[in-house]
This record gives structure tokens, C-alpha cells and sequence, in this order.
């Protein structure tokens, strides 16, 4: 069964699904030996688990892929994984997607911040047009090699525009 079908069925066989963030293969483990159904790589986890350094958008598809193989390879449980921006064109966010599935993630959230991103974190985060977080989004599914693959999109909207502008721009995009 492939990852993608693990998490659709974690999410219909639990309302909600509680997803636990799992930085490298010993916390992964430990959150299935506990009772998660499910776990989450973030991009910040990859950047101070892995590199010692803060999220600031220096880490590459190749470092998170390393990650993912590792967590992947250790747990059952189906893994969500931050694919920041995508690391470029429609052509590299697609290529993305499927080296993830490659890699053994079940899901990835893709950003509409633009390509210099910060961390979620942190202040003064610059976001892409719904036009453009589209444009990347139709990217993803081209990549997808497994129809049960979930990509999410994730705005920054609210950060930076408050609910008066995230509630519009979702509604755009989606």
C-alpha cells in the first residue's frame, strides 16, 4: 500500500487527524510507539534537526529527501512533509513532488510565499498571487506519480494580511 493510501486512510479512520511532528527517524519511531497515526517533517525541522541552522530557505529538496528516505524507512506511519515554496518553476515543483513520493512521503504542504521565503515564524513574509500559489499547485498534481499523494496548499496570508485578507485569498485559490 502506498504512503499517500496510508495518510487517506488515517484521515478517514480519524476525525481529526492529529498529525505529530517527527524530525529524524528516532522521533518518528516514538510517535508510532506511542498511538500517532500520522507525522510531519517540517522544513524548520529539517533545517535545525539536520544542519544546526535556523529557517531561512537554505535547505534544498535534496537535504529534505534525505530526511524523508531516513523517517520513512524507520515507521509505518505516513509522513507529511514541508516542501517550503517548491525550490522554483512549475518544472522543479513538479519534479519535486516526485522525488517526495519516490522518497516514501504520503503528502506535502506547498507555500504561497515567494521564492526568498522566511520562516513561518518570523515577520515580514512576502506572499505570491493567488494566480501564481495556483499555477504552483497545478505544478504538484502534475508531478504526482500516486493518485493517493495529498498536496496541501498552505498560505502565510493571515501573518501578514490578517483574517481580512487570508479568508479571500483562500477562497481564490481553492
Amino acid at each position: 500500500m502506498s504512503a499517500g493510501k496510508r495518510f487517506r486512510e488515517a484521515l478517514e479512520e480519524n476525525n481529526p487527524l492529529k498529525i505529530v511532528g517527527a524530525i529524524n527517524a528516532y522521533s518518528a519511531i516514538l510517535a508510532e510507539r506511542s498511538g500517532h497515526k500520522c507525522i510531519y517533517l517540517s522544513g524548520s525541522g529539517v533545517a535545525s534537526a539536520s544542519y544546526g541552522i535556523p529557517d531561512l530557505g537554505l535547505t534544498s529538496l535534496e537535504d529534505v529527501l534525505v530526511d524523508v528516505k531516513r523517517i520513512s524507512k524507520s515507521t509505518s506511519l505516513p509522513l507529511l512533509g514541508d516542501i517550503d515554496t517548491g525550490w522554483g518553476d512549475g518544472t522543479n515543483i513538479s519534479n519535486s513532488i516526485e522525488k517526495m513520493i519516490e522518497a516514501g512521503a504520503a503528502a506535502v504542504h506547498l507555500e504561497d510565499q515567494i521564492e526568498a521565503k522566511r520562516c513561518g515564524h518570523r515577520p515580514n513574509k512576502k506572499l505570491i498571487s493567488s494566480k501564481e500559489m495556483c499555477e504552483r499547485i497545478k505544478s504538484a498534481i502534475e508531478g504526482r506519480t500516486d493518485p493517493n499523494f495529498f498536496i496541501i496548499a498552505r498560505t502565510d496570508a493571515f501573518a501578514s494580511e490578517g483574517i481580512e485578507g487570508c479568508i479571500p485569498k483562500i477562497k481564490r485559490i481553492y
